[in-house]
């Protein structure tokens, strides 16, 4: 698979930091930054792995 760059925005949520990829679609949290930030990422690779071509816009 091709690598690529998607756009990622943080923000928090009580005591939970939420991370959405508005470009796939996928969302994750975690109680810091940085968990947040991986587990979107291995979210969007499962997706990505599951429905491996994006809808065009």
């Amino acid at each position: 698979m091709k690598p690529a760059t998607f756009t990622v925005t943080v923000h928090q949520e009580d005591k939970f930091f939420v991370a959405d990829c508005f470009e796939v679609g996928t969302v994750s949290q975690g109680t810091t930054i940085k968990e947040a930030i991986q587990n979107l990422k291995e979210a969007t690779e499962l997706f990505l792995e599951e429905f491996p071509t994006l809808p065009k816009k």
